[in-house]
C-alpha cells in the first residue's frame, strides 16, 4: 500500500505494514521539463540503427536475469505477492525482450510495395516513431508491464515516459537502473512516481502516444482525453475472466490449473479466471478435484518460496474482495473453499473462496473482484458455456479444457486471448503474438508486431519515374483515359 502527501509518496509493505520507503512525487512543471528533455533525446535515438537499438534492449533481458533476486525483493516488498507471481513477471520481461529485440529490425525495415503503375511507380513502406511515449502502469505487475511496453516503444525509436503506480515506484526505478546499465541514453525511459490526478492530464497534452493499464472507468477517460488531441492510445483494462470445462476435459489437469488461473497472483491479474462453466456431466467430480487443488494451495508472506498465494495488496483490494464474498454470501451463494481474511498471516491476506450458487444480483457475478475468488457454474451442453462465457461487457481471457474440442469452441469466444489446457500463461508468455481484450477489456494491443508498429506512424514514399499519372503532353484526356483503363484491366489479370 502507498500513501502521499503533496509531495511525498509513502510506500509500506503489503507483508506487514512497515514503511518500505520514502520518495519525492513528481509535480506537474517537473512532468513538462522531464518530457521535454525526452523529446530532445528521441531525436537523436531515431537515428541510432535498429540493431544497435535491438542490442540494448537484449542486455536489459540478460540483466534482468542475471539480477532476478534483488527484483524479486523489490517486487514482493511493494506488492505484497508470493516469490512465484514475482518471478513470473521476471520470466516474463527476460523472455519478451529478447523475442522484441529479435524481431525488430524486420518489422522496422523499409519494406517495398506494388507501385500504382508497375515499373513506373517505386513504393516503399517506412515505420517512424511517434515521439515521445507516455506509459501508465499498474501495481498488479509492476515489472514486466513498464518493461515490455517500454521496449517495443524504445525499439521503434521512441522517447519513454513512465508513470508507475504510486505503490509500486521503486519497481520501476530499478527497471531504470536496468535501462541505464544496459547502455540506454539518458533521458529516453524516464520515471515519474506521482499522482494519477496530476501527472496524468500532463501526460495526455505533452507527449505523442498513450498506453495505459488498468481500470476500465480511467481507461475510458484517458481515451477521451486522447481522442480530443486525436493522439494515438492503447489500454489493456478490466476483465472477469471465463474458464469452460468440456466433458473429455483431463479432469485432474483442469482442476490443477483452474485453481492456479483463478488464485496465482492472489488473483490480482487482469486475465485471471474469476468464472469456470462445467459442464453437468463432469461437474461433480470437478468440483472435488478442484476442492482438492485448492486446499493444497499454500497461503503466506515473505520472500520464502513456499508459498503459492500471498497477500493482497493493500485494504482497498481486501475491502473489495471481503465485499464481493459477504454479498454473495448474504444473497444465497454457498462457500465452498476460504472466504476469509487471513490476518493471522498477513494483514492483507485472504484464503482462495470458491463459490457455487452465484446468481445475476450479486457483485461477484458480473464485477470483477481483482482478487482470490473463483465462482464455478454447472452447465447442460458446451452452447450455454459459450453463451454463459461471453455474456459479459468485457474480453480480455479465456480458458479451455478439453481433449479435442478446444479449438472448435476457441472461435466462438469473444476474447482477445484463449487458453486452451492451461489458465492464461501460454497466451500471455506468447510474446511473438498480440495480446490484448475485447470490448470493455481494452483498445489495440500488446507484444507481437501489432504491440511495436502502434508507436510508429506508418509512411508511405512513391516515386514517380519516366511518365506521371496524368495526360502527358499531346495526349487528349480522352485518349489517357481510354488508355489507362485497357492498362488496368490488363493488370487487374495478370496482377496480385
Amino acid at each position: 500500500m502507498q500513501t502521499a502527501t503533496a509531495r511525498r509518496i509513502t510506500v509500506h509493505r503489503p507483508f506487514d505494514g512497515s514503511v518500505y520507503g520514502e520518495l519525492e512525487a513528481t509535480d506537474a512543471p517537473t512532468t513538462r521539463a522531464a518530457i521535454a528533455r525526452a523529446r530532445r533525446a528521441q531525436a537523436r535515438w531515431a537515428e541510432v540503427p535498429v540493431r544497435e537499438r535491438s542490442r540494448i534492449i537484449a542486455t536489459v533481458a540478460s540483466l534482468t536475469l542475471s539480477n532476478a533476486d534483488r527484483i524479486l525483493d523489490v517486487i514482493q516488498d511493494e506488492s505484497g505477492k508470493a516469490r512465484l507471481s514475482a518471478f513470473e513477471e521476471v520470466m516474463d520481461t527476460a523472455r519478451g525482450l529478447r523475442v522484441f529485440a529479435n524481431a525488430a529490425p524486420a518489422l522496422l525495415r523499409p519494406a517495398r510495395r506494388a507501385g500504382a503503375i508497375p515499373v513506373l511507380t517505386r513504393t516503399v513502406e517506412h515505420h517512424r516513431p511517434v515521439g515521445v511515449v507516455g506509459i501508465i502502469t499498474p501495481w498488479n505487475y509492476p515489472f514486466t508491464l513498464p518493461a515490455t511496453d517500454a521496449a517495443q516503444a524504445l525499439l521503434a525509436g521512441n522517447a519513454v515516459v513512465l508513470k508507475p503506480d504510486s505503490q509500486t515506484p521503486h519497481t520501476a526505478l530499478l527497471l531504470a537502473e536496468l535501462f541505464a546499465a544496459a547502455g540506454l541514453p539518458e533521458d529516453l525511459f524516464i520515471v515519474l512516481p506521482g499522482a494519477g490526478t496530476e501527472l496524468g492530464p500532463v501526460l495526455v497534452a505533452e507527449t505523442d502516444y498513450l498506453m495505459f493499464t488498468g481500470s476500465t472507468a480511467t481507461g475510458r477517460t484517458l481515451a477521451g482525453a486522447c481522442a480530443e488531441r486525436l493522439m494515438g492510445f492503447s489500454a489493456e483494462l478490466g476483465g472477469k475472466n471465463p474458464l469452460l470445462v468440456l466433458p473429455d476435459a483431463d479432469l485432474d489437469a483442469a482442476a490443477i490449473g483452474t485453481a492456479r488461473a483463478a488464485f496465482a497472483n492472489t488473483g490480482q491479474l487482469c486475465i485471471s479466471i474469476e468464472r469456470a462453466y462445467v459442464h453437468r456431466s463432469v461437474y461433480n467430480e470437478f468440483i472435488d478435484k478442484l476442492l482438492a487443488a485448492t486446499a493444497s494451495l499454500r497461503v503466506g508472506v515473505g520472500h520464502s518460496w513456499e508459498f503459492e498465494v500471498g497477500s493482497l495488496s493493500s485494504a482497498k483490494q481486501l475491502a473489495t474482495v471481503t465485499d464481493h464474498v459477504q454479498d454473495a454470501r448474504a444473497l444465497g451463494a454457498t462457500v465452498l473453499a476460504g472466504g476469509r481474511a487471513r490476518p493471522d498471516l498477513g494483514p492483507y491476506c485472504y484464503e482462495p473462496t470458491v463459490l457455487t450458487g452465484v446468481t445475476a444480483e450479486m457483485e461477484v457475478c458480473r464485477e470483477e473482484t481483482f482478487g482470490p475468488v473463483l465462482s464455478v457454474y454447472r452447465v447442460d451442453s458446451i452452447d450455454d458455456a459459450v453463451e454463459a462465457a461471453n455474456d459479459s461487457r468485457y474480453g480480455l481471457n479465456a480458458s479451455i479444457w478439453s481433449a479435442h474440442l478446444g479449438r472448435s469452441v476457441a472461435g466462438r469466444l469473444r476474447t482477445g486471448m484463449v487458453n486452451i489446457n492451461d489458465g492464461y500463461a501460454p497466451a500471455f508468455g506468447s510474446h511473438a503474438a498480440p495480446m490484448g481484450g475485447m470490448g470493455e477489456s481494452g483498445v489495440g494491443r500488446r507484444h507481437g508486431s501489432q504491440g511495436l508498429l502502434k508507436y510508429t506512424e506508418a509512411q508511405t514514399v512513391a516515386e514517380q519515374r519516366l511518365l506521371p499519372i496524368a495526360p502527358p503532353p499531346g495526349v487528349s484526356n480522352e485518349t489517357f483515359a481510354k488508355v489507362l483503363t485497357m492498362g488496368i484491366r490488363v493488370m487487374n489479370r495478370v496482377l496480385p
